[in-house]
């Protein structure tokens, strides 16, 4: 009797669940945003609003939330926020269960095939960048190393070099930590790190969805190494990444903000240009405004926002940029371009957006901006100089548009690269237009 009476609460239960309406806008995918980003930005955008007492309200699936809200009658609205990797929320998108997918990666070729009866997701309507990122690597915080390079990263990570002593270091084993296939941060990790040199993550990692427990986890091991998103470093110690010939770099906010930092990256919300919700319209508007990229740094992302930052000289800088970097300063935003295209993308346009608004509230319309083109390794020295000079000149045929008068427009070639050339993702990196003012 009391096993039946059991069975018929828990068929209650489910037709409670199953009754649930559906949430008034549904965010699906990366743990990396949607575990404290996602709803920050959705609270304080509902209080901007007018919306009052907005609360979260217990869920009990892991990684997932549900944020409510009262309008001026007294009517309540619900979003949900499911944070289980990034291509969960495409799938869930697909499958007309998300509204909005946050991502801290790219959408794949496959997924916008998939998901094309929905409109172009890579549309400057559709894709749009919320915030910049840094994978950083991370060990126990006792740990004396100070730096590895991306060779190094993948040999570790695929189980080539297992011992702290075949670093230079100390501490014997290496125990990996990565997260899970589902999550962003991995299919990053991946793309930047293993895929170069063909190397699989080797069957000894640990896997983890959740991005506080994997960092929880190296900062109590002494055997650790990781990787993690730039607000989970917490407790544990970040290194030096070298790329190629790029001089070491620190997951710092001035250099992933210019996303020189070899593992840094972009997270995205992706909105159905077909989409007729006005929430996630709203929240999406909200987010790049200046109040939501301020919620993004207090988050511990890096905001793009636009600053401008003095720049130490050094040996690896031509002359005449050493000169630059004691009469200028260095804005926190690079224009890049892909191979054979001369067009800004997504980001590149709500940057050139920031980089007008700065300017124009700073007094520096005329005569102050000195564009800096930069570009890969050529057969031809000379020819690489001239196209990273043609590219500082697209980005002043766009400056002009809004009546911006150049100081001066340089092109350094294929001079201190911040990345390798010797793939497609660092010669990418090494194309770029950098923004000085006076």
């Amino acid at each position: 009797m009391l096993r039946f009476k059991s069975l018929i609460l828990l068929c209650a239960i489910t037709q409670l669940a199953l009754a649930r309406p559906v949430a008034d806008l549904r965010i699906q995918g990366s743990n990396t945003i949607g575990a404290n980003l996602s709803p920050a930005l959705v609270t304080q955008m509902l209080i901007e609003q007018g919306f009052h007492d907005v609360h979260s309200v217990p869920v009990t699936p892991p990684n997932e939330y549900s944020i409510v809200a009262t309008k001026t009658l007294g009517q309540q609205i619900r979003v949900d926020v499911s944070a289980h990797g990034s291509g969960t929320g495409f799938s869930s998108l697909k499958a007309g269960q998300a509204d909005l997918v946050a991502s801290s990666r790219p959408i794949k070729d496959s997924e916008l095939l998939a998901l094309r009866a929905l409109g172009d997701l890579k549309s400057p309507e559709a894709e749009h960048v919320i915030a910049i990122d840094g994978l950083a690597i991370i060990v126990h915080p006792q740990n004396p190393l100070s730096q590895l390079n991306t060779e190094q990263l993948a040999k570790v990570f695929n189980g080539e070099i297992n011992t702290w002593e075949a670093l230079g270091g100390i501490g014997g084993r290496i125990n990996l930590y990565a997260r899970d296939d589902q999550s962003g941060t991995w299919d990053t990790f991946k793309e930047l790190v293993l895929s170069p040199a063909n190397h699989p993550l080797s069957a000894t990692a640990q896997r983890f969805e959740s991005s506080e427990a994997l960092t929880d986890a190296v900062s109590q091991d002494p055997h650790a190494i990781g990787f993690i998103g730039l607000p989970y470093i917490r407790n544990a110690k970040a290194l030096a990444i070298v790329d190629g010939p790029s001089q070491p770099m620190l997951p710092l906010n001035s250099l992933i903000a210019s996303e020189d930092y070899p593992l840094s990256r972009r997270l995205f919300f992706y909105l159905p240009p077909t989409s007729q919700n006005a929430l996630a319209k709203a929240l999406v508007t909200f987010t790049q405004s200046p109040r939501g990229q301020a919620i993004v740094a207090q988050n511990g992302f890096v905001a793009q926002s636009v600053r401008a930052s003095h720049v130490q000289p050094g040996a690896h800088m031509p002359a005449q940029y050493q000169a630059l970097t004691h009469q200028a300063q260095r804005l926190s935003v690079n224009f890049r371009f892909a191979e054979g295209s001369a067009t800004l993308d997504n980001k590149a346009r709500q940057d050139l957006l920031r980089v007008i608004d700065y300017l124009k509230s700073h007094d520096k319309l005329n005569k102050h901006v000195t564009l800096v083109g930069f570009g890969d390794v050529k057969d031809n020295p000379e020819r690489a100089q001239l196209l990273s000079k043609l590219r500082a000149m697209t980005v002043r045929r766009e400056l002009e548009k809004f009546g911006v008068v150049l100081r001066d427009i340089r092109g350094y070639g294929a001079n201190m690269p911040v990345a390798t050339n010797t793939e497609d993702e660092g010669r990418m990196k090494n194309r770029r237009v950098e923004v000085w003012v006076d």
